[in-house]
């Protein structure tokens, strides 16, 4: 229970400040910007591996734990109470921006802004590219040390600067679906679990790819 209210707290917060700061933007008239929200959902995540790394493995993405689970580095019998506190954490974060700005419309939800194959894709792009980065800094489905954090709060800061304004830079369900049903935007609903998904799924094999038979299954180090 520590560990799901670690993943409970880590996503909350996630989705608080992340989601927040692209509230707080449209509210005050593009006080942040684009590059500060960006830089805002890549500090959150590297301070809460920070917090809950060792106790959870701040995974705070379903997609992550899904990913995980497949490359044998986490228990497919806790998937679902870790599914359960991320989705709480995220739809907690929203409702409360929602309490806080009754007006803000989408509350950050992720929407496309060009066609619908284009941010698909590139939503799968990006979260095999962050989750890559994830296997690769981690032993099991725990973060190694600080700098695991840096790595991977860079990774998510590096593609919301430059993918965000096309796609959203989602690369996690809850953080989409969250302010999507909070805010009754749920156009496109089903983009952004099935791209972040299959994203991180895909991650698996291109790690093996690169490192040695033992990525997936037991400790990633370098072939």
């Amino acid at each position: 229970m520590k560990r799901a209210l670690a993943e409970f707290l880590g996503t909350f917060f996630l989705v608080f400040a992340g989601t927040g700061a692209i509230v707080i933007n449209e509210v005050s008239g593009g006080a942040i910007g684009h590059a500060g929200i960006a830089l805002t959902f890549g500090l959150v995540v590297m301070a809460m591996i920070h917090a809950f790394g060792d106790v959870s493995g701040a995974h705070l993405n379903p997609a992550v734990t899904l990913a995980f689970s497949v490359a044998k580095r986490f228990p497919w019998r806790e998937v679902p109470l870790y599914l359960a506190a991320q989705f709480a954490g995220a739809f907690a974060a929203s409702g409360l921006l929602k309490g806080l700005f009754p007006d803000a419309g989408t509350l950050g939800a992720t929407l496309p802004a060009g066609s619908v194959a284009q941010s698909f894709t590139l939503e799968i792009v990006l979260t095999a590219a962050l989750m890559l980065v994830i296997l690769s800094v981690s032993t099991g489905a725990k973060e190694k040390g600080i700098t695991a954090g840096m790595a991977i709060g860079a990774t998510v800061g590096l593609e919301a600067m430059f993918a965000g304004p096309i796609c959203g830079a989602s690369m996690n369900p809850a953080r989409s679906l969250a302010p999507a049903l909070v805010s009754g935007h749920i156009e496109h609903l089903w983009l952004y679990p099935v791209a972040t998904i299959l994203g991180a799924l895909l991650a698996v094999p291109l790690c093996i790819g690169v490192r040695d038979s033992g990525c997936c299954g037991g400790k990633c180090t370098p072939s």
